[in-house]
């Protein structure tokens, strides 16, 4: 779960996953269609239009993977241990998950918004807005979006910084595979010296959400990064040798356990001292161990103060920043 306000992630629910052959040859790279001389695909190279006997697929009756399965399963189970304490509206997802079969997952099943993204030259239309001709279905998708030339009146937001000039595009658009209009935000880049662009395309199912709270949702999602890398670095992620099912899934929960737990004692010192760290952490609650053993080898006629300065004084030898004394506690 990802705090807006305090810019952190925190690992609630893991699972072992081992894929089988079939959902490894489902996630595998399609192989590309091969052009023929004329430069045109077999595909393209057919007749146009629908084939005959074919019918319209309902794009919300999604072929169920195990990797849906998988997440509708863990989605539910987490939003079960959270819901008592704080709604949750949105699922942020990388850009694997940025499909219509996994919006279909999230929106009816999990009662929540998607926000992910999208491939960079995903094919994007506008609403219709014109007049309905003739019978029929009436008219859905206007203009393909074209990202080097994106319609002004779209555009909410520009700036520019060190010759790169950045434009924030914001429309409700089609897309061919999904079901629902997708609330999209394109981010394009433009090198001034060079001229060279480039583009992000951002989605969601939220027709309403700003385009400022999308794009900060999505970049919030590289906040769990940093705790598989605390995980590996402080507490033992990397480092456990177990293999089999029930010793792993205790090495990992201890590992993300310990992350939580750290944000928790760090946000207490950094209140006075803002530069205290993980290490600095360890390095305070190692050292009151090694001095509680110590201390047990004396006297039992030793002053109680005496041995409350030694606990104060000894923690900061092992800490980087070792300028403030640490209490236990604050």
């Amino acid at each position: 779960m990802v705090s807006v306000n305090e810019r952190k992630s925190y690992p609630l629910l893991v699972e072992q996953v081992i894929r089988s052959a079939e959902e490894a040859a489902a996630t595998a790279p399609k192989p590309t269609v091969k052009a023929s001389k004329s430069g045109q695909s077999k595909q393209e190279s057919g007749k146009v239009g629908r084939p005959k006997g074919s019918k319209a697929k309902d794009k919300r009756a999604i072929a169920w993977t195990p990797e849906l399965r998988r997440l509708e399963r863990m989605g539910k189970s987490l939003l079960e241990r959270i819901t008592p304490l704080c709604r949750i509206r949105h699922l942020v997802l990388d850009g694997h998950f940025g499909n219509n079969n996994v919006t279909q997952v999230v929106r009816p099943s999990l009662d929540l918004h998607i926000i992910s993204k999208l491939r960079n030259d995903s094919a994007l239309y506008l609403r219709y807005d014109g007049p309905q001709q003739g019978a029929g279905a009436p008219k859905r998708y206007g203009a393909k979006l074209d990202y080097h030339q994106i319609p002004t009146k779209y555009r909410v937001h520009a700036s520019t910084e060190k010759q790169i000039q950045t434009e924030i595009y914001q429309a409700t658009m089609l897309h061919k595979t999904f079901a629902d209009p997708l609330n999209v935000v394109v981010i394009v880049k433009t090198n001034l010296v060079t001229q060279k662009k480039a583009h992000v395309v951002l989605f969601s199912s939220d027709l309403a959400l700003a385009y400022d709270k999308l794009i900060d949702a999505y970049r919030l999602r590289f906040q769990i990064e940093f705790n598989f890398r605390d995980a590996k670095q402080f507490w033992g992620f990397e480092d456990f040798m177990n293999v089999n099912k029930t010793p792993v899934t205790n090495a990992v929960g201890l590992a993300f356990l310990m992350v939580n737990l750290s944000h928790i004692l760090l946000a207490r010192y950094r209140t006075t001292f803002p530069a205290f760290s993980v290490l600095d952490l360890k390095a305070l609650f190692r050292t009151r161990r090694y001095a509680q053993e110590a201390l047990k080898l004396l006297p039992n006629f030793v002053d109680p103060l005496l041995i409350a300065q030694v606990l104060d004084a000894m923690p900061p030898l092992g800490a980087i920043h070792s300028e403030p004394t640490f209490n236990t506690f604050p």
